[in-house]
């Protein structure tokens, strides 16, 4: 293990063109271990909530909402800690650790107020990771590697999804006879058995990445929103309107069961989705890397506008399958891209605060996202809400008005320019 921080010009010299650094493939599996860990577990954590302990779907989205929400201030304190301490590797190792004593805990969840808690820790320890995570990778390539190297992490991380629902499959098939809905002794095997990955995950994290020095000519950034670039700052707007009608895909999860999906049927449809993604998102992230980041967001807002209008008038279970297939196109295209332009957009020193305000931001809106979704569907006390399209019309509009918005706040030619390749790159 190496404790000794390598200097960032020497990492992107020695490691240019397409050979990416060892950080990058150190995060990848960390990645991919954690998210054979969480899929095998918070896929089925919506069925196990409405199916076992009955809970209405306010409840569902009150709990993801506050999951992806509550923790998220976090992370731009992480972010802005690991940019003062010129460090990102020991934070994301602890943010690592947090979520993996957590998970445990949901073996004796009876309550919904006790899942809230198991899940509310998993993110606090999400919270911490994240940004020094992303800031760790972005300062671990040049260039020319953002695109790629945050479509590999993307791809590893969703390979480690594909793997986690086929073991969920596994365990669910042969635990109970009856697949229509899930049982407590079927999630609590999958939660145990989750712990495993999730351990290696640390440990793949602790030994196999290096730290990256960051310097900085003016000391140690700050959270001045007005020094951080204007494009940014507009970006940071647009993706947090976005993200308003962008619910957690539990509900997709719980659409799927509602039209007639089994709860083997249901982790078949997350693989389909998982495959996908891994599949795309590799070749998006090189793809942005030549044609920029804009078009390719732009281009994944308007697919899910689109798969979103689907949701909301599908009338069978296998036209549910398809279009959640689609929306893995969409993930791969458009969450990696993401990122490298954050990176794209923010120099080395702010990165972790930059990465730390997209992910607190994303993490604010998801609350009254879900909020919102779950209200739609099923409504609150004796009002019986809007039915179960209404969540996904909603997001589908959310979603093209933020198309417009980025159209007009970052025109063509106002994004920063795409790095010059080097010969034989």
């Amino acid at each position: 293990m190496d404790l000794h921080p390598r200097n960032q010009s020497e990492t992107t010299s020695q490691d240019s063109g397409l050979r990416l650094p060892r950080n990058v493939w150190a995060v990848t599996v960390t990645s991919f271990l954690t998210d054979v860990s969480s899929e095998m577990v918070f896929n089925i954590l919506p069925l196990y909530l409405t199916n076992v302990l009955g809970v209405r779907m306010g409840v569902v989205g009150l709990i993801e909402g506050l999951a992806a929400s509550a923790a998220s201030l976090l992370k731009v304190v992480s972010g802005w800690l690991s940019d003062r301490l010129g460090s990102r590797k020991w934070l994301a190792v602890a943010g690592y650790g947090l979520s993996t004593v957590a998970k445990p805990f949901l073996c004796v969840a009876t309550t919904w107020g006790a899942v809230l808690g198991a899940r509310f820790a998993d993110r606090v320890g999400k919270g911490i990771r994240t940004a020094p995570r992303d800031a760790l990778v972005a300062d671990s390539v040049n260039e020319q590697q953002r695109g790629i190297a945050f479509g590999l992490h993307r791809a590893g991380d969703t390979a480690g999804a594909v793997l986690g629902v086929l073991v969920a499959l596994l365990v669910v098939r042969s635990t109970q006879a009856e697949h229509v809905v899930l049982t407590r002794i079927a999630f609590r095997r999958v939660v145990l058995l989750s712990v495993i990955p999730a351990a290696l995950a640390v440990l793949a994290l602790a030994l196999g990445a290096r730290d990256v020095s960051v310097r900085s000519g003016q000391g140690a950034p700050g959270f001045r929103w007005r020094e951080l670039d204007g494009r940014f700052r507009r970006f940071l707007v647009v993706v947090s309107f976005f993200t308003l009608g962008n619910s957690s895909d539990a509900f997709i999860i719980l659409r799927a069961q509602e039209r007639g999906l089994s709860v083997s049927g249901v982790l078949m449809m997350l693989v389909t989705f998982n495959l996908v993604y891994a599949v795309v998102s590799g070749p998006a992230g090189a793809l942005s890397d030549r044609v920029g980041r804009r078009a390719l967001i732009i281009g994944g807002w308007l697919t899910y506008a689109l798969i979103y209008l689907g949701l909301a008038v599908a009338r069978s279970a296998w036209q549910v399958w398809a279009l959640f297939a689609l929306y893995g196109a969409y993930y791969g295209a458009a969450e990696g891209t993401a990122k490298a332009l954050v990176a794209d957009l923010v120099p080395s020193a702010r990165r972790g605060v930059a990465y730390g305000l997209h992910s607190t931001l994303e993490g604010l809106a998801a609350f009254p996202a879900s909020l919102m979704a779950g209200v739609l569907w099923q409504g609150i006390g004796p009002w019986r809400g809007f039915g179960p399209g209404a969540p996904f019309l909603f997001g589908a509009g959310l979603a093209l008005i933020a198309v417009v918005l980025l159209v007009a706040w970052l025109p063509a030619g106002h994004e920063p320019p795409l790095p010059a390749r080097t010969p034989g790159a």
